[in-house]
């Protein structure tokens, strides 16, 4: 199954709010009572050595994820207070909802026609300055 079809099948959770101390196997005993867990994924910080503060959780039943949901948000571990709920797909942060290729600039610039129009915009002001250097005598 991919990603995609796991995070829409409402068994994958996003657990937030995670404190640095917490690690799989704590996730596994805090969430395991609510039923088989399928799959943790605790996404690393490589610089700091630790995790990120969140984690995605997959249970092989729906229902056992939605009771998770309802016993563990809002709850504490560690000392800090856990946000859990159904994992979503990941969505553009680019502020748009417009595809970068649905733009006529976009097209231009993978053609190479950019490029071209640049080059001949530089070449026209190049001959300008040399027309106005010639009508011009230079003063000493």
């Amino acid at each position: 199954m991919s990603q995609g079809q796991t995070l829409q099948s409402r068994r994958a959770l996003y657990i937030g709010g995670l404190d640095p101390a917490v690690t799989e196997t704590t996730l596994r005993a805090a969430f395991l009572p609510f039923g088989p867990i399928q799959h943790i994924d605790m996404p690393m910080d490589y610089a700091a050595g630790t995790h990120k503060g969140f984690a995605f959780l997959e249970f092989v039943e729906a229902d056992d994820a939605n009771e998770a949901i309802y016993n563990m948000d809002g709850s504490e571990l560690f000392g800090k207070s856990l946000t859990v709920n159904v994992a979503q797909a990941e969505k553009m942060k680019l502020g748009s909802s417009k595809a970068v290729w649905s733009t006529e600039e976009w097209f231009k610039e993978q053609a190479g026609v950019k490029e071209d129009e640049e080059k001949q915009e530089k070449l026209k002001g190049e001959e300008r300055d040399a027309y106005m250097l010639k009508e011009k005598p230079l003063t000493a």
